[in-house]
């Protein structure tokens, strides 16, 4: 297998591995899946990480739960990795076994959700129509992972820094979207950049998640009142859920525009994903529709701890995680990143206006941020 571990930030290089996995049933009730690096068989020069042997014991408890043990074991090279994320980088925590165990119980979380039948139908605004509901919740993850695979420093982008000295870098890429009936045709720039806030994770997350804080950042939408018009949990965390959004234009002559955001937290990381949306194609989706034919570009928000405040967790999927006020304290690591299509044709040249635009659209909404969180701060 070859692998990119990846950090959302364009500030901290991926970890390219490749290796052998070995999965198989250890005992009765207790499963084991084990890499190891190749190194030997396919050597590289440039190799910055070297799996030893690493994975997870899995084993089946009396009350239908799993209860997961991960081992993460790795020589790596972190030279690369920008001093804001040193911390964190070296603690273990942002590539580390606790990572891929929030990451895990998160997914169990989401799968949970999709296959649900017990919808509660009393809230307002809750999709209960189980065909809608995968349709919606398909398209979130797509969403989310399109806004992951852009916003790393992975091998296959090539981020150029625009402005900025050091942590306040902004940086761009152009892609060229041709025939990917999932996004929209010609040339994206995708656009981020990542800072340190004196505030709480939690705190952070709050803020962006929150419609009715949108309008302090969001300078998209143009001071519109933002309303949510329907939403899914999908995990035990009030702020993990996939909701469509409304902006209701404060000028009469625009017209409204829908917003699908995907909100979710764990212990180690919290994501808030949006992406402009079609009221035609939601309209589909909605009914249970094929979601893949949806065009979007997601932007959005990567929000980890700082590293100087991390507890310990422990799981067992299904049952959760249990932790002790992991992120609830210390500073944050924001990344910003959006994504917009600068030109209909995937032929046409980038124009510097372009550039321009995207640049003083990521300095003002990182800005905003920091003037609404200070202020709440104070």
């Amino acid at each position: 297998m070859a692998t990119e571990f990846q950090v959302p930030s364009p500030l901290v290089p991926t970890r390219e591995s490749y290796y052998v996995r070995y999965c198989k049933q250890h005992a009765e009730g207790t499963w084991a899946v084990v890499d190891v690096s190749l190194d030997n068989i396919r050597p590289s020069p440039t190799a910055r990480c070297r799996r030893r042997p690493s994975g997870c014991l899995i084993q089946e408890m009396p009350n239908g739960y799993s209860k997961v043990t991960w081992v993460e074991h790795v020589e790596v090279d972190d030279s690369g990795v920008h001093s804001l994320y040193k911390q964190l980088v070296s603690t273990g925590h942002a590539f580390g076994a606790q990572r891929w165990i929030a990451t895990l119980d998160r997914q169990c979380e989401r799968l949970a959700s999709v296959m649900a039948t017990n919808v509660p139908t009393g809230d307002v605004g809750v999709i209960t129509n189980q065909d809608g509901r995968k349709s919606m919740l398909k398209l979130a993850e797509r969403m989310v992972m399109s806004f992951c695979a852009g916003v790393s420093a992975s091998t296959a982008h090539t981020w150029t820094t625009l402005s900025g000295t050091g942590a306040d870098d902004v940086r761009v890429m152009t892609r060229k979207s041709v025939d990917d009936p999932g996004r929209p045709p010609g040339i994206v720039l995708s656009a981020a950049t990542s800072f340190w806030l004196p505030v709480s994770p939690k705190r952070v997350f709050d803020f962006l998640r929150d419609e009715n804080s949108r309008s302090e950042w969001d300078i998209l939408s143009n001071g519109g009142v933002v309303q949510e018009m329907a939403h899914i949990a999908n995990g035990r965390d009030t702020g993990n859920c996939v909701s469509l959004l409304r902006v209701n234009s404060a000028n009469s002559s625009q017209s409204n525009m829908l917003i699908l955001q995907e909100s979710c937290t764990d212990p180690t990381a919290s994501f808030v994903i949006y992406a402009p949306v079609d009221i035609v194609a939601m309209n589909v989706v909605l009914n249970g529709g094929d979601p893949d034919y949806v065009a979007l570009l997601p932007s959005g928000f990567a929000i980890l701890p700082d590293g100087s405040t991390i507890t310990a967790t422990t799981s067992s999927a299904g049952g959760g995680i249990d932790t002790d006020a992991a992120g609830s304290s210390g500073g944050s690591l924001l990344t910003v990143a959006f994504q917009i299509l600068v030109d209909s044709v995937p032929t046409a040249k980038l124009s510097l206006g372009s550039v321009a635009t995207v640049n003083n659209l990521i300095a003002c909404t990182v800005e905003r941020i920091k003037a609404s969180l200070s202020c709440e701060n104070a």
